[in-house]
């Protein structure tokens, strides 16, 4: 089925076969496509969050299209076809955080989550599977996850470890995926999208260290971020999959798009099945804990004739003493395939050539 998500794609369509049929339309105002909609086959098309003009949507429906309506009261677009930016979550930052997108949809995830009805849940469910979309579409044959602690702070020597990692795998021609939030992920994904000297680094480094903290004021710390995307070249291909689960953690501004989900079940299979190059885990708490363990179960019962990416858990100490995952991780592996792909080393110089 194609997947139309603008009108000169419509347009094409139209005008190579003239017809809809088994189409997906995706949240365009038609108001101007009535005569062309209404001459063409559209059997079985569907339409999700379209505008359209008078009798145009019901006479689509007669002839045999399945049209689904905007939603009321959502600040979100439930049928958007593609990765949000920095840009459109932090619109109206200037006048406060609460203001923004990011913070608005949070603010409704919490209400819907205590009050949660039809209408909602068929909202976010058509939301996650068109961000899902949006990233599959992307290609990231190869791509890298990095998974690492929300509370890492700019400035810090992990931190700049953190961005030099990122810079490093982006250097091999990988593309880069992180969480998508502040501290360890912001850090990779920063790395990961400049593309400039090593200089500029240092220098974007520098300048965040300013706002350590984003939980002393998220509105400096996006700001902050933002200066840094404006002077330097962000161009990288690095991507960040948060979610409105873990709301009052923000999204970092350094990534080349945004998949924020609402379900966070569906946000880590998604990151975990696009990180097909490899899985790098640096020190975490719980949920970078849960991101090892969820993407070991799958290695775990790979056979000998499926190839197993790359795990590489960064601190010995942390791994072994802190949160001693890599004793469990060893037992696991044990006569496996899997134990050949699992490593555990003390820098993050040291990953790069374990991921092949």
């Amino acid at each position: 089925m194609a997947e139309i998500e603008s009108l000169a794609s419509l347009d094409a369509q139209l005008a190579t076969s003239g017809t809809l049929a088994e189409c997906y339309v995706q949240s365009l105002d038609l108001t101007g496509r009535g005569d062309q909609l209404l001459a063409a086959e559209v059997t079985h098309a569907v339409f999700l969050g379209c505008t359209f003009s008078p009798g145009v949507e019901a006479a689509l429906e007669e002839r045999g299209a399945l049209v689904f309506p905007s939603l009321p009261d959502l600040p979100f677009n439930p049928y958007r076809s593609g990765l949000y930016t920095a840009d459109e979550l932090y619109a109206g930052l200037e006048r406060g955080h609460r203001y923004t997108l990011d913070a608005r949809v949070y603010r409704w995830w919490r209400h819907v989550g205590q009050h949660r009805s039809l209408t909602s849940a068929l909202a976010m469910t058509l939301h996650d599977h068109a961000i899902t979309e949006a990233l599959d579409g992307l290609v990231l044959t190869g791509a890298v996850g990095v998974m690492g602690g929300h509370q890492l702070l700019r400035g810090s020597a992990a931190y700049s470890d953190a961005a030099g990692l990122g810079r490093a795998l982006a250097a091999t021609g990988r593309t880069v995926l992180s969480g998508g939030g502040p501290g360890a992920m912001e850090a990779v994904n920063l790395g990961a999208a400049l593309v400039g000297p090593a200089s500029d680094l240092v220098t974007a480094l520098g300048m965040l260290a300013e706002q350590p903290r984003f939980a002393d004021d998220v509105a400096s710390w996006v700001a902050t971020g933002l200066a840094v995307r404006d002077r330097f070249d962000l161009s990288g291909r690095s991507y960040g999959i948060p979610t409105w689960l873990y709301g009052h953690e923000p999204p970092n501004v350094f990534s080349a798009g945004i998949a924020k989900l609402f379900s966070n079940a569906i946000r880590e299979d998604v990151l975990l099945r696009h990180a097909s190059g490899g899985l790098v885990c640096l020190p975490g708490a719980a949920g970078t804990v849960q991101e090892v363990f969820q993407a070991v179960t799958p290695r775990f019962y790979a056979n000998d004739e499926q190839p197993v990416p790359p795990l590489v858990l960064v601190g010995v100490d942390y791994w072994t003493r802190v949160q001693p995952a890599w004793p469990l991780l060893s037992s696991l592996a044990n006569g496996r395939p899997m134990a050949a792909a699992i490593h555990l080393v003390d820098a993050v110089s040291d990953v790069p050539e374990l991921l092949g």
